[in-house]
């Protein structure tokens, strides 16, 4: 028997459209393995219609006063707790995450990330005047790029659509997102429920593969591109903008690395850098997925991390025990299979380093020792549920092995010795610093590295500036 798949449309100038060509795709449910959906390939006809209407709300939803930002934003926050279940769902089937972890660790941030860049619509503010020439008054205003061609990935399809479309709804722009070719569903979804909120044309969803978001980011209209996605994504995405000088926003890569010193709680710091390592199948760029320890615990921290990977699940959504589903595609699945059957002799896996089942995309907990600085699985970013692990002999040469990498996104450092955290903090050349603790995000604090890592800031008043422009405005005393 034949199951007839669902049928998802582009959202474009307050429509749903098939492409304009009639061209599709089909989306896998990670999970079985299985097509459960088509969506669009939309083409540059799409992506000009897309750009248009953007454009065309542009002016209205620029004049709009802070206060009827702000309330759209928050209604937008209300709906999505109203729907929690269906999103949830939603973004289950489109990515196999757990539905229970779903429920209870992505959507309430999401809420709560739209909530506060509503409070943020309300301090687009410069400056005060004052007079910093004789006669003569200045004013610094800080106005909406414009529009905004946003591209979304597939490891947290709708918390980084919130994280692109929040702030830059919130200062002013209108938004052109793409989510992955392989993750539509749930952006399909928040687009029907935002579509009842907005104006036609402020918030546009266009579906696509790779092609597509070039199309995207090469067009004439949008002020700003922005994107998560791979180091390779973004460099193309930075050639493509520069092209005509827009201004690009980039969260790629990420290489994280978990410094342990001997006086740090083994026990729970295992713990905890498990789940923070694990967590999402790995699949997170700021996972703590390269383990430093000091050499005079190494051995009873790789046994304490082994049991805590051998007692750490995947499995289907459904299943109330597991930490994490399946990788997000086969290729995915591929690549990192690949990093293990590449390991050096040197290398020892503690933990896992195999594929789960037959159906769908899980790959085992997985712990690995041994490991040298220049190995491959210690240079590369393989966003999966594998953590490694190396030793060091004091602290300089911890933090010289943490910053010999081409990504500077996140970092944590486990420590009972505060002078010793304040200086690595100081000196780790990341993005993010925690400190006995690893992964936690508020939307208060600013997401973004440095390097390959990318540059611009999630989350946020900073942000929030990104999506802002700064004019300056003088005016004579005289007349």
């Amino acid at each position: 028997m034949t199951t007839e798949l669902r049928r998802l449309r582009n959202y474009i100038g307050g429509e749903f459209k098939d492409a304009a060509d009639g061209r599709t795709t089909e989306v896998v449910n990670p999970a079985t393995g299985e097509a459960y959906a088509t969506a669009p390939l939309s083409g540059q006809a799409d992506v000009d219609a897309a750009m248009e209407a953007a454009a065309a709300a542009f002016p209205a939803w620029r004049d709009a006063t802070p206060s009827e930002r702000q309330k759209a934003l928050l209604k937008i926050a209300d709906a999505f707790e109203a729907r929690a279940d269906e999103l949830v769902a939603t973004e289950s089937e489109n990515t196999g995450k757990p539905l229970g972890l779903t429920a209870s660790e992505e959507l309430p941030p999401m809420v709560d990330q739209i909530r506060f860049f509503a409070g943020a619509a309300r301090l687009l503010e410069g400056r005060s005047a004052g007079e910093y020439m004789e006669g003569m008054t200045s004013i610094v205003r800080r106005e909406p790029v414009g529009v905004c061609a946003q591209v979304a990935p597939w490891n947290y399809p709708m918390m980084m659509a919130v994280w692109k479309f929040a702030p830059a709804l919130a200062a002013g722009n209108t938004v052109v997102l793409k989510p992955s070719d392989t993750t539509p569903a749930s952006t399909i979804l928040m687009a029907e429920i935002i579509g009842d909120i907005l104006p036609k044309g402020v918030f546009n969803v266009v579906c696509g593969d790779r092609d597509t978001g070039r199309a995207m980011v090469e067009h004439s209209t949008p002020a700003m591109a922005s994107i998560t996605g791979s180091v390779r994504a973004g460099m193309q995405v930075a050639e493509s903008a520069s092209k005509d000088v827009k201004r690009v926003h980039l969260e790629l890569g990420g290489k994280a690395p978990v410094v342990v010193f001997a006086d740090a709680d083994i026990a729970k710091a295992a713990e905890d850098i498990a789940v923070a390592g694990f967590f999402n199948a790995g699949q997170d760029c700021t996972a703590a997925c390269r383990v430093l320890v000091h050499e005079s615990i190494h051995d009873e921290f790789v046994a304490a991390l082994a049991k805590n990977a051998a007692d750490t699940k995947t499995g289907q959504p459904d299943d109330e025990d597991v930490l994490y589903g399946p990788l997000n595609n086969p290729n995915q699945l591929k690549q990192v299979a690949g990093f293990i059957e590449r390991l050096p002799a040197h290398a020892k896996v503690e933990a896992g380093g195999h594929q789960v089942g037959e159906k769908g995309y899980f790959y085992a907990p997985t712990v690995v020792s041994g490991l040298k600085q220049d190995d491959e699985i210690i240079q590369n970013e393989v966003f999966g549920p594998v953590i490694t692990v190396q030793s060091f002999t004091d602290e300089d040469q911890a933090l010289a092995y943490a910053n010999d990498v081409e990504f500077a996104l996140a970092s944590s450092v486990w420590t009972k010795d505060h002078g010793r955290a304040m200086r690595m903090s100081k000196n780790l050349d990341f993005g993010c610093v925690w400190i006995n603790t690893h992964i936690p995000l508020v939307a208060e604090m600013p997401h973004g590295g440095y390097k390959k890592s990318g540059y611009g800031k999630d989350l946020s008043a900073y942000g929030f500036e990104d999506y802002t422009r700064i004019k300056h405005v003088m005016t004579s005393l005289d007349g």
